[in-house]
């Protein structure tokens, strides 16, 4: 038989979903379990590995706390707009409304429960207003602020089955631990268990055979287990299933849980395949509307890699976080042969070709400067800048993948629904559990600032229902 736990409010996950959740409803005063699925050291999911915030600084009063934003006059329009424009209309016009509305007071309340930030951007070219953060040190801080709160965390506790009663409604989590299974039994569950983006078997499903051998940039234990779970308890799934945020990173970077691993800067260089090849306006958009598509993109290059060139002016705008050097040669050639392309001489070539292309006026890395080839076939729309003074720097880069698009559909409530589009008593989702929001692309930092504000709506919806229940 099952041993049996009784709370008020059982959440499933311990990334920024799980945590803002667990943090409101033990806040609010009622008995929690979190039930991580890693163990203690690997906890956190892929904010572990994350770095960043997307919030409406015009929103968001962090002066208070002795903050200041780089970009002061990100609105939650501009947000909204933001991420309409790069999932080309098709995100949930509810969803995002709701998330622009309260980034910037849940990042308030995030800073309340101690998470303590780094406003100075990553890089240049940021055009939005971020908060940043080392992601190991933000787990460690909300779980603190929640265990004095009262909340406990189950680690190596994987969900498995969602309880309901005879009403159908949600009411608790089976879960295997290391003492076999046990019921967590709640009056409210909270599933913020992130995506299926680290499942081999998932992304061949989703994204094709040779996705199977991809970087996933964080956890391992991000399986899907969790979606599986709620659609088999008849909530639905919705959203881009083969859609993904897959990043340009460093070719270089381990199979998991790498973090970042990015190559920035690339908008200011040239990006060169295995033929030696052009293949993407590397100038298209800020680095922030672009890296989140372009590791797919990459991916797709014979190879599965792409090679960065810059030359010596443009070496300040980098920056490299994964574990590879770059490549320094006299020549581009050089540069190509050293980083592995099958066709240096031909990337050259294509180097010459858009160097003669460039006509550039004022170079301003911080804008969409119009600074753009004519007469390519593949133009470049912005930074086109002659890369044409040694030394020459060469980065080889990949694509990993950071979270699949599909996942449970939820109300602006927090509240998944089933196939009829009702919601399913008790039980509410956030974060990579859900779909609906990213389609194609996805504005960078976004992921994070979903995953808050809708694990904080999740726990004031289940502290309505817990408080009305016990009245």
């Amino acid at each position: 038989m099952s041993a049996t736990r009784e709370y008020d409010v059982v959440v499933v996950g311990c990334g920024i979903a799980g945590l803002s959740a667990a943090n409101r409803a033990a806040e609010l005063g009622h008995e929690v379990a979190v039930l991580e699925k890693a163990p203690k050291e690997h906890r956190g999911g892929h904010t572990r590995f994350s770095e960043s915030f997307r919030v409406p600084s015009t929103d968001a009063d962090l002066e208070r706390f002795g903050y200041e934003f780089a970009v002061p006059d990100y609105s939650a329009d501009d947000f909204f707009d933001d991420i309409m424009k790069q999932t080309n209309g098709r995100a949930d016009d509810d969803i995002a409304r709701t998330l622009v509305d309260n980034a910037g007071q849940t990042v308030e309340w995030l800073t309340e429960r101690g998470v303590s930030w780094d406003m100075e951007p990553l890089n240049v070219g940021y055009t939005v207003a971020r908060t940043f953060f080392d992601g190991e040190e933000l787990v460690a801080d909300l779980v603190a602020a929640a265990e004095d709160d009262g909340a406990e965390f189950h680690y190596r506790t994987e969900a498995r089955e969602l309880l309901v009663d005879d009403d159908g409604a949600a009411a608790g989590i089976k879960a295997r631990t290391d003492d076999g299974i046990v019921e967590f039994r709640a009056d409210a569950v909270i599933v913020g268990a992130g995506g299926y983006e680290s499942s081999e078997e998932k992304r061949t499903k989703y994204y094709g055979s040779d996705y199977d051998a991809m970087t996933v940039r964080g956890s391992r234990y991000n399986t899907g287990e969790g979606i599986e779970m709620l659609i088999d308890a008849g909530a639905d799934g919705t959203g881009q299933w083969g859609g993904a945020h897959m990043a340009l990173i460093d070719r270089g970077a381990p199979a998991f849980e790498g973090g970042a691993n990015r190559v920035d800067g690339y908008q200011f260089g040239v990006l060169i395949n295995n033929d030696g090849e052009r293949f993407f306006d590397e100038g298209e958009d800020a680095r922030a509307h672009t890296y989140a598509k372009l590791g797919r993109i990459i991916f797709e290059e014979p190879g599965h890699e792409a090679f960065i060139v810059i030359d010596d002016p443009l070496k300040e705008h980098m920056r490299a976080t994964g574990p590879s050097d770059p490549v320094v040669g006299d020549s581009v050639e050089e540069v190509l042969a050293e980083l592995g392309c099958d066709s240096p001489e031909d990337g050259a070539e294509t180097i010459e070709r858009f160097n003669e292309a460039c006509d550039p006026g004022e170079f301003d890395p911080d804008e969409l400067d119009g600074n753009a080839t004519e007469g390519l076939e593949l133009e470049k729309s912005n930074w086109a800048l002659p890369i044409d003074e040694p030394p020459f720097y060469g980065y080889a880069v990949t694509g990993g993948i950071t979270f699949g698009f599909g996942g449970v559909k939820m109300d602006t409530q927090a509240r998944a629904l089933d196939s009829v589009g009702r919601p399913i008593d008790s039980l509410y989702v956030a974060g990579n559990t859900t779909g609906g929001l990213f389609f194609d692309n996805y504005p960078g930092g976004t992921g994070l600032s979903n995953a808050a504000v809708y694990g904080k709506i999740a726990a004031e919806e289940a502290d309505e229902l817990v408080t009305g229940a016990s009245e």
